[in-house]
């Protein structure tokens, strides 16, 4: 586990291979008969994670990503072999402290876009000590 900041990150556990009940589809219209639930098993770090060496899960703080579906406490599930391409939302650290945002590459340079009306654009400068420490592939919320 590493804390920088609001951000507190976590290796998975790779050696536990756990598996769970996976009943498949479930519909969200008209309740389908008990016989359904009969079903394979799943591994949420096989289904959620492609380069293990190069992934992390980390707990978000705050609310600046809620318009993206990321809410305080979530658990986001970080690769960082992805490239950071243009909309992707990645977790990035600039002048030494970590912050996840929306990537938007426009004709006047790099920004990091908050997707809550509350927070700024972050326009990223030549002055600016900036890396893009991975790219968010899921985020797993609590209801």
């Amino acid at each position: 586990m590493l804390i920088n900041n609001n951000i507190t990150f976590f290796n998975p556990d790779l050696e536990n291979n756990r598996e769970f009940p996976f009943v498949g589809d479930i519909k969200a219209g008209f309740p389908s008969p008990a016989a359904d639930f009969e079903g394979d098993t799943i591994s949420l770090d096989k289904v959620l994670i492609k380069n293990h060496l190069a992934t992390f899960y980390a707990k978000a703080s705050g609310n600046s990503m809620t318009g993206a579906g990321i809410d305080n406490g979530d658990i986001m599930v970080i690769d960082r072999s992805l490239e950071p391409t243009d909309n992707k939302i990645a977790v990035c650290c600039i002048d030494g402290e970590f912050t996840v945002k929306r990537i938007s590459i426009k004709e006047d340079g790099l920004y990091l876009t908050p997707e809550n009306d509350s927070y700024q654009l972050i326009k990223i400068n030549e002055d600016n000590q900036f890396i893009v420490w991975g790219v968010v592939t899921y985020v797993i919320k609590a209801v």
